[in-house]
């Protein structure tokens, strides 16, 4: 059981780590060239299986990047999370007696 607690502690500490997280937003920012010239900001992203760009102003591009770099923390924390749940799961069911 003492594997359990240490399954359980990685988790709490997991919950706690999404909890600090701020806004967040999927995607990718990338620098778009217009064809008489001149460069954009654009956000491309998916969501609800429909794909969507949005123009962002340069006064927002860290912003935006700071969103981006909380989804992908996000997406790592509660990949971990499922992970260590799966672990979990296995352990307990191999220390339950055999009905």
């Amino acid at each position: 059981m003492d594997k359990c607690k240490q399954i359980e502690r990685k988790i709490e500490k997991i919950k706690s780590a999404l909890m600090e997280l701020g806004d967040m937003r999927p995607g990718s920012l990338t620098v778009q060239t217009r064809s008489w010239g001149g460069e954009y900001n654009q956000l491309s992203y998916t969501h609800l299986g429909k794909g969507r760009t949005e123009y962002v102003p340069p006064e927002r591009v860290r912003e935006v990047k700071r969103q981006i770099a909380n989804y992908r923390k996000y997406k790592e924390l509660t990949q971990e999370w499922v992970t260590l749940a799966i672990e979990l799961c296995k352990i307990r069911a191999d220390n339950q007696p055999n009905e």
